[in-house]
């Protein structure tokens, strides 16, 4: 049996931090294998890119994900005790829950809200001149999320719950002020999404039938007990937060209209190709760098040795980007997934596998949203992108364009 080839650096976690979405593709392009071993946190990690790599991560049978992803990313990101980090039967149950919210028709009403939003935003920013796409995209998602939920949310809130979904988005790859703001913002969402749970328990708030907040606060586990009231209010947090994420495919999306504008008419004109348009955006742009999981117990692949309990880690971006899997990775092109068929394992911007396993549930509506913001930027409005610094830095995670992409000159379609 041999060994997995070697970073030999003692720790590699400041590099990852200095390196970000290219960590990974740095040391399988030194070492010559997809399959490399590191440290992270001062603990042996074994990192994997490409699509074999994600076919064998996300087999229950060889990887769990209990005490996988590190605490910074669960106190910051995830919460404590959410679905990603369960496995088995509990995992299986939560999922479900999640999964019973994923209907067509909710999903169409998701997106009709973050379309009706952005049509209602459109003359304020034609007479209030230049804005921020992504804090105003962040805004938008915040109201519609929080309305298809069935969760209460005033106006004066918006900015403010906003924030809090932005700095639990940002606070698992930083240091400092911005973990900090992470940490303080996920301790005040779990208070008042906890809040809001105890309230339809008690029949003091009605939530609509088979909204999220109503599915989460009815939920129950394997053992047929409700979840603990911090563990609803977690799961609530999974359905609000990565929508709120969107907010970064918008912003990409928009910068690949703007870098590629002879996509513009194609897009608007017809569904098919506005598809193609975003699977390419989510293959191309980074989103979110690495799944984690660990060994259950100890197996070779490929002669490689995989000790129990170690940490494994997917590189999500690297595998969208592995030349094997898609030509050319680093030109954008939506034309590769005209007569695409659906692959678990070769795009994993949000995952990999089967959606009950431990692939993002909410990837349908991500699509969706994204496919509502390609039509109203190519058929809703006019505008212009200003000079400014769009350049995105690899280094960060998760990435954003400098400037959050401003936009001018707006002006409703016809």
């Amino acid at each position: 049996m041999s060994t997995v080839p070697s970073d030999r650096s003692p720790d590699s976690t400041l590099a990852f931090l200095r390196e970000g979405y290219r960590f990974v593709g740095a040391r399988c392009d030194r070492l010559g294998s997809d399959v490399v071993q590191t440290r992270l946190l001062l603990e042996p990690t074994i990192c994997l890119r490409g699509r074999d790599a994600a076919e064998l991560f996300y087999d229950e049978e060889r990887f769990v994900r209990r005490g996988a992803m590190p605490m910074r990313g669960q106190r910051t990101l995830t919460g404590v005790g959410g679905v990603q980090g369960l496995d088995g039967a509990a995992h299986r149950a939560r999922k479900a829950m999640f999964m019973s919210l994923m209907t067509p028709d909710s999903i169409r009403e998701l997106g009709q809200l973050f379309a009706d939003e952005w049509r209602t935003r459109i003359p304020a920013w034609a007479e209030n001149g230049p804005v921020v796409l992504y804090d105003e995209v962040g805004r938008m998602l915040t109201r519609a999320v929080w309305a298809w939920a069935g969760a209460p949310l005033a106006e004066a809130d918006v900015r403010r719950r906003t924030a809090e979904m932005h700095a639990m988005i940002e606070g698992p790859a930083v240091l400092g002020p911005k973990h900090w703001r992470g940490l303080v913002g996920r301790r005040r969402a779990e208070r008042w999404a906890g809040e809001l749970v105890e309230r339809v328990r008690a029949g003091a708030l009605p939530a609509p039938e088979g909204s999220a907040l109503r599915v989460i606060a009815e939920h129950r586990d394997e053992r047929g007990a409700p979840l603990p009231r911090r563990i609803a209010a977690v799961e609530l947090l999974n359905v609000l937060r990565p929508t709120v994420a969107v907010d970064r495919y918008v912003v990409f999306l928009a910068l690949a209209l703007h870098d590629h504008p002879q996509w513009r008419d194609p897009v608007r004109a017809d569904d098919a190709t506005a598809e193609q348009f975003v699977q390419e955006v989510r293959r191309y742009y980074p989103f979110f760098p690495l799944a984690a999981a660990r060994v259950r117990r100890s197996f070779e692949w490929r002669g490689h040795a995989f000790p129990q309990g170690r940490r494994v880690l997917l590189d999500l971006y690297g595998t969208n980007h592995h030349p094997e899997i898609w030509p050319e990775p680093e030109r954008f092109r939506p034309e590769r997934f005209a007569g695409w068929r659906d692959d678990p394992f070769g795009l994993v911007p949000q995952g990999g596998g089967d959606h009950t396993g431990h692939r993002c549930a909410g990837e349908w509506i991500t699509i969706e949203l994204m496919k509502r913001a390609a039509a109203a930027l190519t058929g809703a409005m006019s505008y212009r992108v200003p000079p400014q610094d769009l350049a995105l830095d690899l280094g960060r995670m998760p990435a954003l364009p400098p400037s959050g992409l401003i936009v001018d000159g707006v002006r409703p379609a016809g």
